[in-house]
């Protein structure tokens, strides 16, 4: 209970400090708009009844006495001196010579007085003034004329002058509470207009208790100039702010927060106790069209003015500024900044990207169902498949680029487009390596390269790009700049740093060591024909990047970010879908038409045996053989090997009986032309008696 207790009275208590705190602000506020309007009334000189009734007009505000430190330790010792010397017994000179000689000590002193006052009447018994008017030519001077007043008054009212009904032990609420950690033996009255002098003054007043039972009391005031002070009613800026400042002004302009920003004029010749001393100027992406966005504080004050009595609406009409085209951060008007996104068109784009990616993906699905079927199972199904994902790949390059680039789509764009390139591009190069390495073998002994090694090849160059993807990512993170087209409205587009270059570099090399593999297979034969498909892909690949870079670079260094996203189309369906047709256009077609499970004939026919296939090892050992073709092909190799068998068997006879002469109508007889171009006995050699070897 007590806790509950406690936790409710604590929330009423924050309540109203809130409360407290939110009341004591708005009273500061007003405090400072009642203070401006007097600064602003004494500055124009528009004094009115002021002069005439009053001596001064005091502002209600604290001013940091600090720099005046010397000037007051100074009254204080004075002070010191006056009652431990007894102003009651040295009143005909003393009290005037330390006045005299306390202004003239310090400069920025303007005058100092010393009263005696009875402390049971009140009655000003003497007045000592000196003010600091015509020390240029020869001193202080001694006012006269001011003590007659003070005398007459029974109560002045002089800022620097104590509360009769006051102790003076007690502030009068007349003056400034001391600062912090700081006690002093008089008090600082709070800043005012002095009518005689038209200064602003700051007064240090000290009261002189009298000794022992004597009635009447001393009472020293000096008076310090405060023209030098400035009025920054702009926010404080610890770079700018100075001494010279007064903090209580800060962040009392009128510039209207959320449009314009407040720029405190240093370099104004006027600057001082005077309102309105800066600018208002529109904020970035803003503009007005009145003044070239930048207004007088003095006009703006005065509208202002205008706008809380209701007499105008100039404020809001001139020194407001107005939002600027979405995207512009700086304008004179509300011409657009920013290129237009036809998006439809850009839909139209994805849709059929987004398309081709599912269909690519129902590819790999066709092909999983028919890899029994030859025209797939001799071309390494994993290879086809890993292809097809590559190029599923680089279609989603297009959902990357389709938004308003930032840096989620920058990095998505980086990834879709290299790491489906490298995938595709080295799936297919693979393919040809093998091929070409069984194609250039010269012995009898046949190259075999399974698909479990070709990918053990395969994997380091995918893990070298996914490191140099993931560095990238991580420590130099592709972002999106501001670019512009030629119109000069901007857009977004990926950063381009040393980064894509290295890697760009890389790729033309890899991209150019392919290029070299398709031309020495150029003239290998494999069944359905797919080294040479393979090979137009991977320079179909080559010849579309190395244009595409052209147009971006020179044709169209400028285009906007419709026609670099129709470029970018016009690449991905270049480079992929072009790759697809050609690999697995002609193998799907031979399926519809029944003949999947067919050899090529053609490549049949120019001596291909079904045992060649586009991996140089014909079916690799976890398929399924088939044992009535291979049986066929067997009994066509020891067909051959007889028949070779059976000619050198009668050529080293011949060659080692000479006296045989080649029977008539037999394989080497001169009958049969065949062999008789085939018979060693027939060559020229023979004839001369030489061994065929010496020939």
């Amino acid at each position: 209970m007590d806790r509950v207790c406690y936790t409710h009275i604590l929330l009423i208590l924050l309540v109203h400090m809130k409360t407290c705190f939110g009341f004591q602000t708005q009273l500061n506020k007003k405090i400072v708009d009642s203070s401006l309007e007097i600064i602003y009334d004494l500055a124009t000189k528009s004094l009115g009844s002021l002069c005439v009734t009053q001596n001064y007009q005091s502002l209600p505000i604290p001013v940091n006495p600090s720099m005046y430190e010397h000037a007051r330790q100074k009254a204080d010792l004075s002070a010191m001196f006056l009652q431990d010397l007894g102003v009651t017994h040295h009143n005909n000179g003393i009290q005037s010579t330390v006045a005299k000689d306390l202004l003239s000590s310090d400069r920025t002193i303007m005058a100092v007085r010393v009263l005696l006052i009875n402390s049971t009447s009140g009655r000003l018994e003497s007045c000592d003034w000196w003010e600091s008017q015509g020390m240029e030519v020869g001193g202080p001077r001694r006012v006269t004329d001011m003590c007659p007043e003070l005398r007459r008054r029974l109560q002045p009212e002089y800022p620097w002058y104590e509360d009769p009904d006051s102790s003076p032990a007690l502030r009068s609420p007349k003056f400034m509470e001391s600062p912090a950690n700081m006690s002093f033996k008089g008090w600082w009255t709070y800043p005012y207009y002095s009518c005689p002098s038209r200064k602003w003054l700051l007064s240090y007043s000290i009261p002189i208790p009298p000794l022992g039972r004597v009635e009447l009391k001393g009472f020293l005031s000096l008076d310090i100039d405060l023209s030098v002070l400035e009025i920054n009613q702009c926010e404080k800026q610890e770079e700018n702010s100075g001494s010279l400042e007064i903090s209580f002004f800060y962040d009392s302009h009128k510039c209207e927060n959320a449009t314009t920003k407040c720029i405190y004029n240093q370099q104004l010749p006027f600057k001082g106790w005077n309102r309105g001393s800066y600018t208002c100027k529109c904020r970035e992406g803003y503009y007005s069209p009145h003044y070239d966005g930048i207004f007088n504080g003095t006009l703006v004050e005065m509208a202002w003015q205008e706008k809380i009595s209701n007499i105008s609406n100039t404020y809001d009409e001139m020194f407001v500024c107005r939002k600027c085209a979405p995207g512009c951060y700086h304008c004179t008007d509300f011409s657009p900044c920013l290129a237009t996104y036809h998006w439809s068109f850009r839909i139209a784009l994805l849709s059929f990207s987004i398309f081709c990616v599912f269909y690519t993906i129902g590819l790999i699905v066709y092909m999983y169902k028919h890899k029994k079927l030859k025209v797939f199972k001799v071309a390494s199904p994993i290879f086809l498949a890993i292809t097809l994902i590559g190029c599923a790949i680089m279609y989603s390059e297009m959902a990357a680029i389709f938004p308003v680039l930032d840096m989620y789509s920058c990095i998505a764009t980086k990834w879709t487009r290299h790491l489906g390139f490298c995938i595709t591009y080295t799936a297919l190069l693979m393919k040809t390596w093998r091929v070409s390495l069984t194609y250039r073998v010269k012995s009898a002994h046949k190259v075999k390269l399974t698909d479990k090694q070709l990918l053990q090849w395969m994997m380091p160059i995918l893990l070298i790009m996914l490191i140099y993807l993931s560095t990238w990512t991580l420590s130099g993170t592709p972002t999106a700049e501001d670019i512009t087209d030629s119109d000069g409205l901007r857009f977004k587009q990926c950063t381009y740093n040393w980064w894509d270059h290295s890697l760009a570099i890389g790729e033309v090399f890899f991209l150019a060591w392919g290029v070299r593999v398709c031309y020495n297979v150029r003239n290998a034969e494999s069944l359905y024909n797919e080294a040479r498909l393979i090979s137009y892909a991977i320079y179909n690949i080559a010849a579309v990047n190395i244009i595409m870079i052209a147009f971006h670079l020179f044709i169209f260094p400028r285009a906007g970010p419709d026609i670099k996203y129709l470029l970018g189309f016009i690449r991905t369906q270049l480079s992929t879908s072009v790759t697809i047709a050609l690999v697995f256009g002609p193998k799907v077609m031979r399926v519809l038409r029944g003949q999947g499970d067919q050899w090529d004939n053609r490549a049949r026919s120019r001596g291909v045996s079904a045992s060649f296939s586009l991996n140089g090892i014909g079916l690799v050992p976890e398929d399924a053989p088939d044992l009535y073709q291979e049986n066929e092909e067997l009994k066509e190799e020891i067909q051959k090997l007889a028949a070779q068998i059976e000619f050198m068997k009668i050529v080293h006879m011949e060659v080692n009986n000479r006296h045989i002469k080649p029977k008539l109508g037999g394989y080497f007889s001169s009958a049969n032309p065949a062999a008789a171009i085939q018979s060693p006995l027939s060559r020229p050699g023979c004839l001369l008696g030489k061994p065929p070897d010496e020939l």
